[in-house]
């Protein structure tokens, strides 16, 4: 029988993989439809290339004048103004659909109820004012900007790879007893998620309400839509994210990134990993993968299960579980054995926040000793690469590893072009040389931390929907140290290498990277 299972899921990964190339292609040609309209219809009516010429004009002075990073406007402009039949059709259908639109009031619909379900206990931040003043305003950003609520009473356990979470993580799920929650980007139904699913089927068998909930674009090359179909069948109900259609829309770009489990609102696992074979090391594409999680346990689960729900339910415009907010979310009765403070947050791409940068900036400019950070991806902006620079300039080390082997070898490249302006400004570059990196975390001065899934590149940054959690004065952040002191002699610090010596074809090649990296 789960011979038979296996057999008829590879045929449905095919087809999940013929859906997925399919729909590019349509992607594509809907593209050169358009353009090539354009070009004939010019031809015919002469005063055409008048009006693409204006309508450039207009765009990269609107472009110019919006309140957006330089690095996201200027391949814009330059696309537009060299190439404006292109440029101009290009840019009116991702950044002019009504798609985008609408998601975004949904999403506002949805937190009008959600937030107001998660207030901020009185006495949190102004205990933490007592004790550090500059901390404080790092949650404040989050709460006050944001409305993430900072918590007391939660513990926190570190995990330095991603198959010692797991293994946690399917204890925990074992004795859920009211609702498991469960947010990836990628699924892949093979061994891994085979052993999490008979966890899974078995509790939604004993009356545990289980959803399940993924990302198309993410999980397109392992699993089919006949994948709802079963899991529905087990008793699991489960959820795509904005799926892949052949028709463009802006909404399109932006995926689910998260990772998230909650079960019965007490015990939230997260962190970098995803739920298929290559992050548990059961398969090497890419040499040995590199991830960690963290898990909570305590108040600050409350958060992670309002993120969970605001995506939930957002994406097919339900407010079915408004009223069962406070079911929900309802804080559990916890004494942690420690005094920290947490807070998770989300990043959304509809809301012009980059929360995920901000946070990241945040701890880089408040480090005085050291700053240390994990990423598969360096792709940033110029705000952010200056952070890292000014950082180390005034003395305090600050060190990324990033992977020895690429998952993707572009991107690589484009990653190793922001090395030269690190490095001369003393920050310390190692990449992991037993495979891919693909951790999202950083600690500083032994007090603050964060932790979740979010890389140091335009995609994480600016065009997908993340989740972390920022800690302050836990044991986890020590743990977490030792975790980057343990990795860095398994690296090979290229920070001498990339100081000189590039030939006149590397830094034209690392320029062109560079300007082309926020659409990678």
């Amino acid at each position: 029988m789960r011979r038979a299972m296996r057999v008829e899921r590879k045929t449905e990964v095919r087809n999940g993989i013929k859906r997925g190339v399919f729909a590019l292609f349509a992607i594509v040609v809907e593209l050169i439809w358009v353009y090539i309209g354009l070009r004939n219809l010019t031809g015919e009516y002469s005063w055409i290339p008048f009006l693409i010429q204006g309508l450039a004009f207009v765009l990269v002075l609107g472009i110019y004048g919006r309140h957006i990073n330089a690095a996201m406007k200027m391949p814009w402009i330059l696309l537009i103004a060299g190439a404006p039949f292109l440029g101009v059709p290009l840019y009116l259908l991702m950044g002019f659909n009504g798609s985008t639109q609408r998601m975004r009031r949904r999403y506002e619909i949805i937190d009008e109820h959600l937030f107001p379900a998660m207030p901020q206990q009185g006495g949190i931040l102004e205990e933490l004012e007592s004790v550090d003043y500059g901390i404080a305003n790092q949650f404040r950003y989050l709460s006050d900007r944001l409305g993430y609520p900072v918590y007391r009473d939660t513990d926190i356990c570190f995990y330095p790879t991603a198959e010692e979470a797991f293994e946690a993580q399917l204890e925990a799920l074992q004795k859920a007893e009211r609702f498991i929650f469960m947010e990836y980007h990628a699924i892949e139904e093979k061994t891994a998620f085979e052993r999490l699913f008979e966890v899974l089927s078995e509790r939604a068998a004993a009356g545990v309400e289980v959803r399940l909930f993924y990302d198309d674009i993410g999980s397109i090359w392992f699993i089919d839509h006949d994948f709802i179909r079963r899991m529905e069948e087990a008793g699991i109900e489960a959820r795509v994210f904005n799926p892949m259609t052949p028709i463009f829309n802006a909404f399109l770009n932006h995926r689910d990134h998260r990772k998230i489990t909650v079960i019965d609102g007490k015990v939230g696992f997260t962190g970098g990993y995803n739920l298929a074979e290559e992050y548990f090391n059961i398969t090497h594409p890419y040499g040995h993968w590199f991830d960690t999680g963290i898990r909570l346990t305590g108040e600050a689960v409350r958060s992670l299960t309002g993120i969970f729900l605001e995506n939930w339910n957002a994406i097919r415009g339900e407010k079915k579980d408004a009223e069962k907010l406070e079911e929900y979310l309802r804080l559990p009765s916890y004494c942690a054995a420690e005094p920290g403070y947490c807070q998770p947050y989300a990043d959304s791409p509809l809301d012009g926040e980059q929360v995920g940068e901000n946070v990241y900036m945040n701890l880089v400019n408040h480090a005085k000793r050291y700053v240390y950070f994990m990423t598969p991806y360096l792709i940033i902006t110029d705000e952010m690469s200056q952070a890292f620079c000014l950082a180390a300039k005034r003395g305090v080390d600050v060190r990324i590893i990033t992977p020895g082997i690429p998952d993707k070898k572009m991107v690589y490249q484009a990653t190793r072009s922001y090395y030269n302006v690190l490095t001369r400004a003393g920050v310390r570059i190692y990449e992991y040389t037993p495979g891919f990196m693909h951790a999202k975390q950083c600690v500083a001065d032994d007090e603050l931390a964060a932790c979740g899934t979010i890389n140091l590149d335009f995609r994480s940054l600016y065009h997908h929907f993340e989740n972390g959690v920022l800690f302050y004065r836990y044991r986890a952040i020590a743990k977490m140290k030792e975790c980057f002191l343990d990795t860095f002699p398994q690296c090979r610090e290229v920070t001498e290498q990339y100081l000189y010596g590039r030939t006149l074809f590397q830094r034209a090649e690392h320029c062109l990277l560079r300007l082309i990296s926020p659409m990678l």
